[in-house]
C-alpha cells in the first residue's frame, strides 16, 4: 500500500472521495479536533445517509495543527519514494520513523518534549497502525474495543464497559481504518457486502458493519487476544476452572472424548477451546476449522482452514460445512471446529460418529441442555429430512461432555457446568452434571461471586472409555469437598 493510501490521499472503495489532509485541515480549522479527539463540523456521509447523532463531541486538541503539517511534510518528503505500492511494511515503517523526527523538529520552539513525543506517537499510529484505537490495542487491560460510531468508542476492562475519550476524525476516517483491517486478509466491506468478520495480525477478532444496515454509521468491534495465549494455569488463577476440573478435562481430551464447549457471547468459549486444545497429543494430526482464524495451537502438526466469504458476484464461498467435509479427506486424528452455527453440525456429528473421536467444537447456548437442542436445530438447517429421534441418537452417540461457560454479573467468566451425555431414554437425551457452580455462596462486599465449581459426587460413565486408553482419573477428583 502506498503512502498516499495510508495517509488517505486516495479515496478507498465505498468511502467517498477526498483526501485526508483536506479533511484534517477542514476539521482542525473549524474546531481544533484531532484523530484522537474528534470532530469536524460536517462529516461527509459515506453512503449518502445522514447519520443521526444525538450529540457531537468537539474536544479541543492543541496538537491538531502540528499533526496536519507533519502529515503534509511527510507526504512531500516521502511521497515520491513511496508512490508505488510498498511490498514491505517494515521498510515503510523504517522510512517514516527516520523522516518524522526531522519533520517535527521544524515545528515552532514552544512545542514541548512531551507534546513532540505525543504527536510522534499519534502520527505513527495513523500511518502504520489503526488510528485512534491503536493505543487501545496496546493496552493489555482492555479485552474488547467497541466503536459504536466514529465519535463513540467504548472498551471493556475486567468485564465492565467504559467510554473512552478517543475518537476518529469523521465517518470516512473510520471507514478507512476498517478497509485497512479487512483488506489485509483479502476481504471487503461496502454497501453491497455491509458485514464482515476479520482478524488482526495478532489474532484478535474483528467485526465491522457499515451502512445501509448500520443506521448511525459504521461500527467496529475488536475482541482482543492476549499477546501470550492463556494457559490452563491462567484460567485456574482467574477462577474460570479449578485444578480438579483441569485434570478432568486433560483426561477427557487425551482419552479421545468428544467435547462441546457451550456459552453465550463473550463468555470465553474460544479462549477455553484454545486451552483445552493444548492437551492434544503432539504426535497427532490436528485440523482446525474456523470462521476467522483465532486458535493458536502449540502443537507442530496442525493444519488451519478458514471460511472464505463469497466474492462480489456472490460466488466462491467456502463454508464451514465444506471445510468439515474436506477435512475428513485429510487424514485427521483430531478435528477442532471453532464454532458450529449452521448445517455444518450434521457433518461434525457424522465425523464424531465415524472414527474421528476426540473432536472439539463450540456452540452458542445458555445451558448444557440448550446446547444439545441447538445442535438439533442446526442439523435440521442442513436440509436433510431426518426424523428428530435419529438426530438425537446421533447427538447422544457423538457428544460425550458439555462444558458450559457463563459471564457472571461481576464480569468474571466461569465454567458453570461440566455435564456428561449418558445416552437416550425414549426420545430424550439423558445427561448428568459432574460439576456445577455454587451460586448459593453469594457475593462479597465488592459484588464478586464467592462460589466455586463443585463436584456433584457422581462418577461419570466415560471412565471405562478413558481406561481403554490407559487414562486414569483420581477418585478424589469427583469428591464432594470444595
Amino acid at each position: 500500500m502506498s503512502l498516499q493510501d495510508r495517509l488517505g490521499q486516495r479515496g478507498s472503495a465505498g468511502t467517498g472521495s477526498g483526501v485526508l489532509t483536506e479533511r484534517i485541515a477542514g476539521a482542525n480549522e473549524a474546531s481544533g479536533a484531532s484523530a484522537g479527539h474528534a470532530a469536524p463540523v460536517s462529516a461527509v456521509p459515506v453512503s449518502g445517509i445522514q447519520f443521526a447523532r444525538r450529540s457531537t463531541r468537539r474536544a479541543y486538541d492543541p496538537l491538531a495543527a502540528v499533526r496536519k503539517r507533519a502529515h503534509q511534510a511527510l507526504l512531500e518528503q516521502l511521497g515520491p519514494q513511496l508512490y508505488d505500492t510498498v511490498a514491505d511494511d517494515v521498510e515503510l515503517e523504517r522510512r517514516v520513523r527516520e523522516a518524522l523526527p526531522e519533520v517535527l523538529a521544524k515545528e515552532e520552539g514552544n512545542l514541548t518534549a512531551g507534546d513532540r513525543a505525543t504527536a510522534y506517537r499519534q502520527i505513527l499510529d495513523e500511518i502504520l497502525g489503526h488510528g485512534p484505537i491503536e493505543p487501545l490495542l496496546r493496552d493489555p487491560e482492555i479485552t474488547e474495543i467497541m466503536v459504536n460510531a466514529w465519535d463513540r468508542i467504548y472498551v471493556e476492562r475486567f468485564g465492565h464497559i467504559h467510554p473512552v475519550e478517543a475518537a476518529f476524525m469523521d465517518e470516512a476516517h473510520l471507514r478507512r481504518v476498517i478497509d485497512k483491517i479487512v483488506s489485509r486478509i483479502g476481504r471487503r466491506v461496502d454497501e453491497s457486502s455491509p458485514m464482515v468478520d476479520a482478524r488482526l495480525p495478532d489474532g484478535s477478532r474483528v467485526n465491522a458493519v457499515v451502512p445501509p444496515i448500520a443506521l448511525d454509521g459504521a461500527a467496529l468491534t475488536v475482541r482482543k487476544f492476549a499477546a501470550d495465549p492463556y494457559g490452563v494455569e491462567d484460567l485456574i488463577k482467574f477462577g474460570t476452572m479449578s485444578e480438579r476440573v483441569a485434570e478432568l478435562l486433560r483426561a477427557c481430551v487425551q482419552g479421545r472424548l468428544d467435547i462441546l464447549i457451550s456459552g453465550g457471547t463473550g463468555t470465553g468459549k474460544t479462549t477455553l477451546l484454545n486451552v483445552v486444545s493444548s492437551f492434544l497429543p503432539a504426535d497427532e494430526r490436528i485440523i482446525t476449522i474456523e470462521d476467522s482464524a483465532e486458535l493458536r495451537l502449540a502443537q507442530e502438526h496442525v493444519l488451519r482452514l478458514e471460511y472464505r466469504p463469497p466474492n462480489i458476484e456472490g460466488r466462491g464461498e467456502v463454508s464451514i460445512r465444506d471445510l468439515v467435509r474436506n477435512a475428513l479427506r485429510m487424514r485427521p486424528d483430531r478435528i477442532v471446529v471453532g464454532e458450529v452455527r449452521d448445517g455444518a453440525a450434521l457433518d461434525m456429528l457424522q465425523a464424531m460418529n465415524t472414527g474421528h473421536d476426540g473432536s472439539l467444537t463450540t456452540v452458542h447456548a445458555n445451558t448444557p441442555r440448550d446446547s444439545l437442542a441447538r445442535l438439533e436445530t442446526m442439523v435440521l438447517m442442513a436440509g436433510m429430512d431426518l426424523p428428530v429421534r435419529a438426530i438425537r441418537e446421533q447427538i447422544a452417540s457423538a457428544v460425550d461432555v458439555v462444558v458450559q461457560l457463563a459471564r457472571l454479573r461481576d464480569g468474571t467468566r466461569r465454567i458453570t457446568h461440566i455435564t456428561e451425555v449418558t445416552g437416550m431414554e425414549g426420545d430424550v437425551i439423558t445427561m448428568q452434571d459432574l460439576f456445577t457452580f455454587d451460586f448459593r455462596a453469594g457475593v462479597d462486599q465488592y459484588g464478586r461471586h464467592q462460589g466455586a465449581l463443585l463436584s456433584t459426587g457422581l462418577r461419570p460413565r466415560f471412565l471405562d472409555q478413558l481406561a481403554d486408553h490407559n487414562i486414569t482419573v483420581r477418585p478424589d477428583v469427583f469428591g464432594r469437598s470444595a
